[in-house]
C-alpha cells in the first residue's frame, strides 16, 4: 500500500529547534524546508526509515544556515511558503551550496512554476499530496547525482593534478621571473614571454593564467608554427557556414574557446601580415570578425611567446611595428638552463618521479656522477632535452639507480665541461682538502648550498656545520 502525506494546515514554526540527523555516516543527508510541522515530521520519519540522514527546517533563512554549516546532499523544500518562496530558496542554496540538489514539493496548480525552478538548476518536483515511494525514489535519485558531480569533479581535480606540468627550481633567475609574472598575472594586461626553446615558455603562461582572475575559465594555446597559414585565420576566429569552399558548418574559433580566459599564442613571430593586422584589431578595439561573419566582442587575455628577435623581425619587414609595440606590454624572458644550474638537481628529481610512475617503476635515484655529469653539460635544447634525457634514462636503466651508461652520448662525454677534479699533494691535511673540496663543489653549484650537499653526498646541515668550522 502506497503511503500518502498528509498536508495540514499551516501552523506556527519551530524556527528555534536545531537539526536532526539520522543514519550511517556515509548514508545521504536529506535537508526538508517546510513550513507545516506535521509534514516535517511525517517526512522526517519516511527518511530515517529510509536510512537517510536528516535535518529539518521550517523557513528558508534556518535551511540555508544549515546548508552553510553541514554537508547537505539534498534539498526538499515545499515551492509555496510565507516569506521566502521556494524558487528564491533555490537560488540562494545555489550561491552557498553550489553542489547540493534540491527537489521542490509543490501542489496542484503550481507545476508551472515547478519547472520554472528546474530551469533554475532544481533537479526534480513532485506534486502533492506525496506518496511516500516517488518522493524517496525522487531524493535518492537526487542524492545520486549529487554523489557522481562530486565524485567526477574530484576525478577531474585528480587527473589535473596528475597531468599538470609545474614550474621547478629556485635559482635566483627562476625566481625573478616568477615575481615579474606574479605581480603581472592579476592585471589585464598583455604579457609576451620570451626565450629559447625548451626553457618552458608555456610553463610561464599558464602560470600567469592559474595566478589571474581569468583562472577558473578555459586557457586555449595555441602554436601559429604548426598552422598551415591558409587555415590560420579560421583556426584563430572561426568561421560561418558557406564563408568559403568547404565550409559546410559553423566553426567555433580559438578565440570563442578561449571567451572569459586566457588565448595562448605561441611561436608568435610566424603569424603572417594578415593575421598580424586581425591580432591586432583584437589587442587594439577588443573585438574581431570570424570569416564570413559579424563582429564579436573578444573577452580573452592574451599571452604570446616566441623564440625569435621580434626587435629584429620589425627592422627586417617581417613583423608589424604596431603589433609588437601591442603585445610587449610586459616583456618576460624565460631563462634558459645554463643560466639556472642550481636548479638542475631539483629538475632531476622530479622528471624521475614523473617518469618512474608513468612507465610503472619504483622510484629511481640519481647517484652523484650522474648529477654532475648533467651539471657539466651545456643543455641547448634546456628544460625540454633535460626532460627527455630522464625519461629517456629511466626506460633503459636495469638498476635501481641510473647510471652514466643510461645516459645519451653528447651528455656523457659532453666537451667544455667545468673541471671535475681537484688535485691535492700527498701530505694535505684533511681539514685542507675538504675546505677545498667544499669550496670548489659550491662554486661549482653557484652557491647552492643544497645543490651542493647533494653533490657531496652530505646533509645540507652538513655543509653548514663544515662551513662553520674552516671558515
Amino acid at each position: 500500500m502506497v503511503d500518502t502525506l498528509a498536508t495540514g494546515s499551516p501552523t506556527s514554526g519551530d524556527a528555534d529547534r536545531p537539526p536532526r540527523a539520522a543514519g550511517s555516516p556515509d548514508a545521504p543527508t536529506v535537508l526538508v524546508v517546510d513550513d507545516e510541522p506535521s509534514n516535517l515530521a511525517s517526512l522526517e520519519k519516511i527518511f530515517q526509515r529510509d536510512g537517510m540522514r536528516v535535518m529539518t527546517a521550517d523557513n528558508a533563512k534556518a535551511a540555508l544556515e544549515i546548508a552553510r554549516t553541514h554537508r547537505v546532499q539534498v534539498v526538499l523544500t515545499d515551492l509555496m511558503m510565507p516569506g521566502v518562496s521556494g524558487i528564491e530558496l533555490l537560488r540562494a542554496l545555489k550561491q552557498v551550496s553550489p553542489d547540493t540538489e534540491v527537489v521542490m514539493m509543490t501542489a496542484y496548480g503550481t507545476v508551472e512554476t515547478a519547472v520554472q525552478a528546474m530551469r533554475e538548476g532544481a533537479y526534480d518536483f513532485v506534486e502533492k499530496p506525496l506518496k511516500r515511494m516517488s518522493i524517496v525514489k525522487s531524493v535518492r535519485k537526487a542524492a545520486e547525482r549529487q554523489s557522481l558531480v562530486v565524485e567526477n569533479r574530484s576525478l577531474r581535480q585528480e587527473i589535473r593534478l596528475l597531468t599538470r606540468r609545474e614550474i621547478v627550481g629556485s635559482s635566483p633567475a627562476l625566481r625573478r621571473v616568477l615575481e615579474v609574472a606574479t605581480q603581472a598575472a592579476p592585471s589585464s594586461a598583455t604579457v609576451l614571454v620570451l626565450g629559447e626553446s625548451g626553457t618552458g615558455k608555456e610553463l610561464l603562461a599558464r602560470f600567469i593564467h592559474e595566478h589571474s582572475a581569468r583562472s577558473r575559465a578555459a586557457f586555449v594555446a595555441v602554436n601559429c608554427s604548426a598552422i598551415p597559414e591558409t587555415i590560420l585565420e579560421g583556426e584563430l576566429f572561426g568561421h560561418e557556414r558557406g564563408a568559403f569552399t568547404g565550409a559546410f558548418a559553423r566553426r567555433e574559433g580559438r578565440f570563442a574557446k578561449a571567451a572569459g580566459g586566457t588565448l595562448f599564442l605561441d611561436e608568435i613571430g610566424e603569424l603572417s601580415p594578415s593575421v598580424q593586422v586581425k591580432l591586432l584589431r583584437v589587442l587594439q578595439e577588443g573585438e574581431y570578425e570570424p570569416v564570413g561573419g559579424d563582429t564579436v566582442r573578444a573577452d580573452v587575455r592574451i599571452v604570446a611567446a616566441t623564440n625569435k628577435d621580434l626587435r629584429a623581425e620589425v627592422t627586417a619587414g617581417r613583423f608589424r611595428e604596431d603589433l609588437f609595440y601591442r603585445l610587449n606590454v610586459i616583456a618576460i624572458t624565460a631563462p634558459p638552463l645554463r643560466a639556472r644550474r642550481e636548479d638542475i638537481p631539483l629538475l632531476v628529481d622530479h622528471f624521475l618521479g614523473v617518469y618512474c610512475a608513468k612507465n610503472g617503476r619504483p622510484r629511481l635515484e640519481a647517484p652523484r656522477e650522474v648529477l654532475q655529469a648533467l651539471l657539466d653539460y651545456s643543455w641547448p635544447g634546456n628544460v625540454r632535452e633535460l626532460e627527455n634525457v630522464i625519461e629517456r634514462a629511466v626506460v633503459l636503466c636495469r638498476a635501481d639507480r641510473i647510471g652514466p651508461d643510461d645516459l645519451p652520448d653528447q651528455v656523457r662525454q659532453a666537451e667544455g665541461a667545468e673541471p671535475s677534479s681537484i688535485a691535492f699533494s700527498v701530505g694535505t691535511p684533511l681539514d685542507e682538502v675538504e675546505r677545498r673540496l667544499i669550496r670548489e663543489t659550491l662554486r661549482h653549484a653557484r652557491g647552492d648550498k643544497s645543490v651542493a650537499a647533494q653533490l657531496l653526498g652530505i646533509s645540507t646541515r652538513t655543509v653548514y656545520r663544515k662551513l662553520g668550522e674552516v671558515e
